[in-house]
C-alpha cells in the first residue's frame, strides 16, 4: 500500500494553489482527537483534572443562574450601541440579543456601526453622544481608544455599560461604566487550554493565535500559554500574532508557513477569537489537511453561529468557548435597567461553556436555558 504523502511536501504549494482554489466548502470526514496515552505525556493527573473540567463544561442544557430579582422596566427609554464593527460576528450577536431585549422591556435601541478603525468607534461615540440617549452600550471595543467620549457621557451623566470592554467583568471606575458584561477571561482561556490538554491527552504540539496589539487578547492567550505548560506533554510550537483587523489578508500565509515549519508536529491550535479558522480553512485544504484532522482547532471566543456550524460539520474546527451572545444583549438591557432606577450592577457574570459536535444546536447558537423569563418576570413584562 502507498504511503500518504507527507503533510509538509503539500504545505510546499500551498501558498500557489490557494490562488486557485478559494474559500469552499471541503470534506467533513470525522477523526478521532487522541495523540498518545495520559500516562506518556507526564501530566497524568493533570490530564485527568482538565477532563472533569471540560465534561463539567460540556453539559448541553446549562440552566439559568443568572439575576432572577430587580427593578420593573423603566419606561420610554432610548439606548445606543456602538459596535466596534458589525462585520464581528460576537458584536454583532450581542446586537440581536439587545434588540430582542429592548423589544421586550419596550425601549428604542439604535446600533451604530464603528467599521472597526479607532476613527470609526470614535466617530461612531460621538454620534450616540449627540443623539442624548438614555444611555449607551459599549460594544467590544477598549474605552481607552474613546476616552474623550467617555469623558463627555460621564459629565452628562449618561450611563455607559459595556460588552467585553475590560477583562474583568462588573463595575468599572477607570473607566467610569456601570457594568462590564463579559465571561472571566481567565476561565475562558484556562478551559480552552483544558480542552487540548484533555482530548489530546496531554501529548500535543500546540499553536496559539492571538491579536498582542490588544491588551485584552494578549492576556487572554498568555494564560491559555500558561495553562497549556502544566502538562510536560503539551508543547507551544509557536505563538503567531495576527491582528484581527489583518486576519482575513494574514491568516492564508501564516497557516501555510506553519504547516511548513511544523508538519505532522502541529495538532492543536487555539484562537483568542474564532474568526482566525473562518480565514484558516482555505490555507489547510490546500495544505493537505483533512477537515476533521490535525491540527484541531479551538477557539476561546466568542463561539458566533458560524463558528459553531463549522464545528458541528468537522470543518476546521473542533471547539469553541462561547460567549451567551443573546443572553449577554439581555443582561445589558438588564444592567441599564439598574442603573436608571438607581440600583447597583446585578453581579452576575456569565458562566462557561464548551460547544462540540456533539453538543452544537439546531440553531448555531448557545445561551442558558430560561434568561429570556427570567428577565421578563424582574421586568415586569
Amino acid at each position: 500500500m502507498t504511503s500518504p504523502m507527507p503533510r509538509f511536501l503539500l504545505a510546499t504549494g500551498a501558498v500557489l494553489v490557494l490562488g486557485l482554489t478559494g474559500c469552499t466548502s471541503g470534506s467533513s470526514e470525522s477523526s478521532t482527537q487522541g495523540t498518545a496515552a495520559a500516562g506518556d505525556s507526564g501530566c497524568a493527573d493533570v490530564v485527568a483534572t482538565a477532563q472533569k473540567a471540560v465534561d463539567n463544561a460540556a453539559k448541553a442544557e446549562a440552566q439559568w443562574d443568572g439575576p432572577t430579582t430587580g427593578p420593573t422596566a423603566a419606561a420610554g427609554k432610548t439606548i445606543v450601541y456602538v459596535a466596534q464593527s458589525m462585520t464581528n460576528p460576537g458584536v454583532a450577536g450581542v446586537a440581536k440579543g439587545l434588540q430582542e431585549a429592548t423589544a421586550a422591556i419596550g425601549w428604542n435601541v439604535k446600533v451604530i456601526d464603528g467599521l472597526g478603525t479607532p476613527a470609526g468607534i470614535q466617530s461612531a461615540f460621538s454620534q450616540a453622544l449627540t443623539t442624548k440617549p438614555d444611555g449607551i452600550v459599549i460594544g467590544g471595543f477598549d474605552p481607552k481608544t474613546t476616552a474623550a467620549q467617555v469623558a463627555e457621557a460621564n459629565a452628562s451623566k449618561i450611563p455607559l455599560v459595556a460588552w467585553q470592554a475590560l477583562s474583568t467583568p462588573g463595575p468599572s471606575s477607570d473607566p467610569l461604566l456601570f457594568s462590564n458584561v463579559t465571561t472571566k477571561v481567565e476561565d475562558v482561556a484556562k478551559i480552552s487550554a483544558d480542552y487540548v490538554i484533555a482530548k489530546s491527552n496531554g501529548k500535543a504540539g500546540v499553536v496559539i493565535f492571538t491579536d498582542s496589539s490588544i491588551p485584552f487578547a494578549e492576556g487572554k492567550s498568555q494564560m491559555i500559554k500558561k495553562e497549556l505548560e502544566t502538562c510536560a506533554g503539551t508543547k507551544v510550537l509557536d505563538y503567531a500574532n495576527v491582528p484581527l483587523s489583518d486576519v482575513s489578508a494574514r491568516m492564508p500565509q501564516e497557516v501555510s508557513s506553519l504547516l511548513s515549519k511544523h508538519n505532522d508536529a502541529w495538532t492543536y491550535s487555539v484562537a483568542i477569537n474564532d474568526v482566525y479558522y473562518e480565514n484558516a480553512a482555505a490555507a489547510l485544504r490546500a495544505g493537505g489537511v483533512n477537515a476533521g484532522g490535525a491540527p484541531y482547532n479551538v477557539g476561546a471566543g466568542d463561539g458566533d453561529s458560524s463558528a459553531l456550524q463549522r464545528i458541528k460539520t468537522n470543518e476546521y474546527q473542533s471547539a469553541t468557548v462561547p460567549s451567551p451572545l443573546k443572553s449577554e444583549g439581555w443582561q445589558l438591557v438588564d444592567e441599564l435597567n439598574r442603573a436608571f432606577n438607581n440600583q447597583p450592577a446585578s453581579g452576575y457574570v456569565p458562566q462557561i461553556h464548551v460547544s462540540t459536535k456533539e453538543n452544537t444546536t439546531a440553531t448555531d447558537a448557545w445561551d442558558p436555558m430560561g434568561y429570556q423569563d427570567a428577565y421578563r418576570k424582574i421586568w415586569g413584562k
